[in-house]
């Protein structure tokens, strides 16, 4: 198994919308597949993993602010089309 190839796969993949969701779940995935020989890979994995949740975290809160903003938009859009 090589994991070059299997983000290859994942890359190559045919996906309609990507999202950053999508690229985390292929990280979780990569990461999951390693196996740790030694303490150092093993807390580098460790450390991968927090970092991973980080990200989840505020690729969450990103989405929820761009959410936000778009319907903030959709108003002032509504507000402009009936002024005129």
């Amino acid at each position: 198994m090589s994991i070059e190839r299997d983000w290859q796969n994942f890359i190559n993949e045919n996906v309609e919308e990507r999202t950053i969701f999508t690229y985390i779940q292929g990280l979780e995935e990569v990461i999951s597949n390693f196996k740790p020989r030694t303490m150092t890979e093993k807390r580098r994995l460790t450390l991968a993993r927090q970092n991973l949740r980080e990200v989840k975290r505020f690729a969450r809160k990103m989405q929820n602010e761009v959410q936000i903003l778009h319907e903030k938009l959709s108003i002032l859009e509504e507000n402009v089309s009936g002024d005129e």
